[in-house]
């Protein structure tokens, strides 16, 4: 840590008299909370903290507050660009134990949960409602990190993104002050829009205690297929034809002929080692079966492999199984390896060519990188495969994603679609926001002048 051992320790001290066994100084819970799920060093917080309520958050911030101490939250550690490592060492604050649903509003179609609550363990409460919570990006995260990082995933062509689906949060801020954005209501002109700005700031500006969903009907029918092309452009290229027909997507994905090989491998998947879409269509029975129909028309003029569909749950279930586990399909096809990957997102228009060129770019390459992606709003995945043992790997692996992110910015694009900044990205915020990475720099200083949560994030940095 850079701040002062003895202040460490009297807070620490503090802190354990407040949790009692719920601050962990255990080897193996800081080891666990100091690894990703990519290819980032392990880097150890100095305790971990297990709050079970909104008053105890805020105790506990205040008493790092006066010491100096960091904090950073942690819902389950499946963030990719290094949210969650306590860079400077600190109290990582684990939200594990705060899991409630806290009040279900069916009529009004929201939900407040605790921030530790998981999509998928939401959406089995929801389930005798008629209604679910749709965002969702692949792992099980928790809905605070969710909304902390603004993801979204294979659902946002329809359903948006956390932005979206946010409607109120309670918030404990640097000082230990509680705050509630936002409300209930569908809309409001009151002011600035504090959700949205907690909504996306990776816990630099506060740690989210309780969020207020929005909530959606349960489709009457669902239809999911998978066809294949004979090369991305093709694929691109009808995904743009069926948006711009107005054909109404629940998700629509990519797999590029790679991503596809390591699939066949991990999971005995029946593919064509070629590129994929992988889509969803929600409505009644009637529409899905005339939307699958007419994709399947505007996918024969672009040269599919035909156009496999299907209404069975069983079906749908293996095939978005099949694509959230394609990451670590993709890891188990070099043992050993980790990850860097890449996250840009560009206009549909630039889709395919950002995407052939970054295919060009690998295949140049020592490093491997399949992709994969949300070709429904421009945002796709190398996984870039590294020796974790091998700096010059890691080096072109680097080399690579900066190349990646140079060119989405040229082609008016951003260098993070859904993964956020972290640590991995926060290079390129000052050539993607000009002075307004200046102006966040400004918000956090307001907001936390001792730079207390999650220093070395998403901002300027600052002594």
């Amino acid at each position: 840590m850079t701040r002062q051992r003895a202040q460490d320790d009297g807070a620490l001290t503090t802190l354990k008299s407040l949790l009692g066994q719920r601050l962990s100084l255990s080897k193996s819970d800081l080891a666990l909370h100091g690894r990703s799920e990519s290819y980032f060093p392990e880097t150890l917080p100095d305790a971990v903290a297990y709050p079970e309520t909104t008053e105890e958050v805020a105790q506990l911030v205040t008493i790092c507050a006066e010491a100096g101490v960091p904090v950073v939250a942690w819902g389950t550690g499946t963030s990719l660009e290094g949210h969650s490592l306590a860079t400077q060492g600190g109290v990582v604050v684990d939200f594990s134990r705060m899991t409630r649903v806290l009040d279900l509003r069916a009529e009004d179609m929201t939900v407040s949960v605790q921030p530790g609550l998981t999509r998928e363990a939401l959406n089995e409460e929801l389930r005798a409602t008629g209604l679910f919570f749709p965002v969702d990006p692949g792992a099980n995260a928790a809905l605070g990190g969710m909304a902390a990082t603004r993801a979204s995933g294979t659902t946002a062509v329809r359903y948006g993104t956390m932005r979206n689906n946010v409607l109120a949060l309670e918030v404990v801020l640097a000082d230990g002050r509680v705050i509630r954005t936002g409300s209930r209501a569908r809309k409001s002109a009151a002011g600035f829009d504090l959700t949205a700005l907690m909504v996306g700031s990776e816990g630099t500006l506060g740690l989210i205690t309780e969020l207020t969903l929005r909530l959606h009907g349960q489709p009457e029918a669902i239809s999911a297929g998978v066809c294949a092309f004979p090369d991305m452009g093709a694929a691109v290229a009808a995904v743009t034809d069926t948006i711009q027909m107005g054909l109404p997507m629940a998700r629509i994905e990519f797999v590029d002929a790679a991503c596809a090989a390591a699939v066949y491998a991990y999971a005995g998947m029946d593919f064509p080692l070629l590129p994929h879409l992988l889509l969803e269509f929600h409505g009644t029975e009637a529409a899905v079966a005339e939307q699958a129909r007419l994709f399947g028309e505007i996918a024969g003029d672009h040269g599919a492999l035909g156009f496999d569909w299907s209404v069975k749950p069983e079906d749908r279930k293996a095939l978005w199984a099949m694509r959230h586990n394609a990451y670590y399909a993709i890891l188990a096809s070099r043992p050993g390896a980790r990850a860097l990957v890449t996250d840009i997102c560009v206009p549909i228009s630039r889709l395919a060519e950002a995407v052939e060129a970054a295919q060009a770019d690998i295949a140049a390459a020592s490093v491997s990188g399949p992709i994969l992606g949300h070709v429904g709003d421009g945002n796709f995945h190398a996984v870039l495969l590294v020796d974790p043992e091998n700096p010059e790997e890691l080096a072109e692996a680097k080399a690579l994603s900066d190349r990646m992110v140079r060119r989405a910015l040229a082609l008016g694009g951003t260098s993070t679609g859904e993964h956020g900044v972290g640590l991995g990205k926060l290079g390129f915020m000052a050539a993607e926001h000009g002075d307004g990475w200046a102006v966040m720099g400004e918000i956090k200083r307001a907001l936390d002048p001792k730079n207390i949560l999650n220093p070395g994030k998403l901002v300027p940095p600052w002594q």
